[in-house]
């Protein structure tokens, strides 16, 4: 791989005797890596290897795995590389947590950090591009999360909504992507020697505002997938000058991490506590991760103008109980339904003012009434299991080829008409409709293949 001249220079300077294996592994095959998704109870029934385990996730492995297979399709995994896995298992969110990812597209950290929530508290996942934005919202929804809301805002946008309210923020920042040369050498045409410096100032601009939102004795979670140290330990540095109710949060190395270098900022030892992903050290790619506390006590806060989630009239209520009486074998909490554009959403558990904030997603949506119906979502049959249903239709291998190609089944079963959940290796990944033994085709068409 041809690397820039003053790349090469730079980390010939700052990293010694271990320069030539450093610039060395950029010859090397990326290394590939995936995630299970723990919302699926029968998350390991799949059928690529398991035998590679990211030890430092509970939930990770080495390998790769296809958009084409029904584990992609339903949720069952997530193709990630695994440096970047670390981010969302050093944080560690607790259960109840309120959390902000606010740089979140493509979706890796937010699904993995909404795993971990177990649709408890809640999650927000910003992204501030509206093609990314749309990305994330469609990985959120295909891998079942429901206590989500995504939102397409600058960071200062969000940072004027929600002062000081969220328990742990991720700011998983852009950056030069340096740590990404290997995977992405296109992202090399773009690195100057400057860049670095001009994505630092950006992302204190990020950081910025992140801590406007942190909430007393909150965390910050700061990563990046760059070597440089004028957005690693140098922005951690800039924090804690800036910052004195903040202090670093040790995080301990293990499989091939290293500690942050406190001389590559100003000598501070507590930028020790922070970790680095090194190519020629761990089996994964370039990554810096930093955890940090805010140990300030309470703030005021003004009060803001409550959202209030609009209801269901009666004749929705109507619609959606009978479906939910004839489809389901769960019942959905009513109190937290709510009618958004004809939209029927069930919305995260703790919900915060959303006025001003431009929604891609909210909570998980159940579906859509029309005129004298109701239609549900395919979100749903991500989001419940299939024994949440009272209908469950198993296709063979020939029978889901031809659902996913859009295609009208022919059943040997037959049925009233009513909805139910498709799934093929006993894993959910459709809505159909039963009318007598034909089943009506309800897989979006923008997934069909």
């Amino acid at each position: 791989m041809k690397l820039p001249t003053a790349f090469v220079t730079k980390y010939t300077k700052l990293l010694g005797d271990e320069a030539p294996a450093f610039l060395a592994s950029f010859d090397q095959p990326v290394t590939h890596g995936f995630r299970l998704n723990p919302l699926k109870s029968n998350m390991t029934a799949v059928t690529f290897s398991l035998n590679d385990p990211v030890i430092y996730t509970k939930c990770g492995y080495y390998g790769s795995v296809s958009g084409n297979t029904i584990e992609h399709n339903a949720g069952y995994v997530y193709s990630q590389e695994p440096s970047a896995m670390a981010v969302a298992a050093l944080a560690a969110p607790q259960a109840g947590m309120k959390v902000l990812d606010l740089c979140a597209a493509p979706g890796g950290k937010s699904t993995q950090i909404g795993a971990l929530l177990n649709d408890t508290g809640l999650l927000v996942s910003n992204e501030i591009n509206h093609s990314r934005a749309k990305i994330l919202s469609s990985n959120i929804e295909r891998m079942g999360i429901q206590n989500v809301i995504v939102t397409n805002n600058a960071p200062d946008e969000l940072a004027k909504l929600w002062p000081h309210y969220f328990d742990m923020i991720l700011v998983d920042a852009p950056c030069s992507g340096e740590g990404m040369f290997r995977k992405d050498p296109e992202a090399i045409t773009y690195w100057h020697k400057d860049y670095p410096a001009e994505c630092a100032r950006r992302q204190k601009q990020i950081l910025t505002s992140a801590m406007q939102m942190l909430a007393p004795h909150g965390q910050l979670i700061y990563s990046t997938c760059t070597f440089a140290p004028e957005e690693d330990e140098q922005n951690i540095a800039w924090l804690l000058a800036n910052y004195p109710h903040l202090h670093v949060v040790p995080l301990q190395p293990v499989a091939g991490m290293v500690s942050g270098k406190p001389q590559w900022a100003n000598g501070d030892e507590r930028l020790a506590g922070t970790i680095r992903f090194f190519p020629h050290l761990s089996r994964g790619e370039g990554h810096f991760i930093a955890k940090l506390q805010n140990d300030d006590d309470e703030v005021i806060v003004p009060r803001s103008k409550p959202w209030h989630a609009p209801r269901l009239n009666p004749t929705q209520q109507k619609l959606w109980q009978a479906f939910q009486k004839q489809t389901l074998n769960v019942k959905l909490p009513a109190s937290r339904l709510t009618v958004w554009q004809d939209q029927l959403l069930l919305l995260p558990a703790i919900m915060p003012n959303i006025n001003g904030a431009h929604i891609m997603r909210l909570g998980l949506k159940l579906g859509t009434f029309r005129k004298k119906r109701f239609e549900p979502d395919y979100a749903l049959s991500h989001a419940l299991p299939a024994t949440a249903f009272k209908v469950v239709i198993a296709l063979n291998d020939d029978q889901y080829q031809q659902y996913c190609h859009g295609n009208i089944l022919t059943l040997s079963q037959t049925g009233k008409q009513q909805w139910c959940v498709v799934t093929y290796q006993d894993k959910p990944f459709s809505l159909g409709k039963l009318v007598g033994n034909t089943l009506k085709n309800f897989y979006p068409k923008g997934l069909r293949h």
